[in-house]
């Protein structure tokens, strides 16, 4: 069973694994990573019993504007719904935001966002979703 958690400390190891297993670069760099999520405004994870599964991070002043800057799902994971899942449970965190930001890693993964309610912009970011009452 998948169990989702709020946490920001992870080991080298686990990240290490997560990151590689979907081809990042940045996996290379277990500690990096572990500095860069202790400093993230907030991060989601996936879990299988011991083993992350999954993360999502997001980047935020607080009140106005938030950025997500990384999800990624264990290949043997994907297609559980798991990315989905970790999306919107930092949408619902980041409701009262005015703005919302992402660019995909890969073209590919556009729809996605897409299918969750972010619209490509013409100016600025390629994908944005606007909070509630910016019409």
């Amino acid at each position: 069973m998948i169990t989702y958690r709020e946490q920001k400390d992870f080991t080298d190891a686990q990240l290490e694994a997560l990151f590689l297993s979907v081809g990042w670069y940045s996996g290379k760099f277990p500690e990096k990573l572990r500095q860069a999520f202790s400093h993230s405004s907030r991060v989601l994870s996936a879990w299988d019993g011991d083993r992350l599964v999954g993360l999502i991070r997001g980047l935020d002043d607080g009140v106005w504007q938030a950025t997500i800057d990384c999800l990624l799902v264990h290949p043997a994971y994907q297609g559980r719904h798991i990315a989905s899942t970790l999306l919107r449970r930092l949408l619902a965190i980041y409701e009262s935001f005015l703005y919302i930001d992402v660019v995909p890693d890969e073209k590919r993964n556009v729809g996605f966002y897409q299918k969750h309610g972010f619209h490509i912009m013409e100016e600025g970011t390629p994908l944005q979703l606007r909070g509630k009452g910016w019409e």
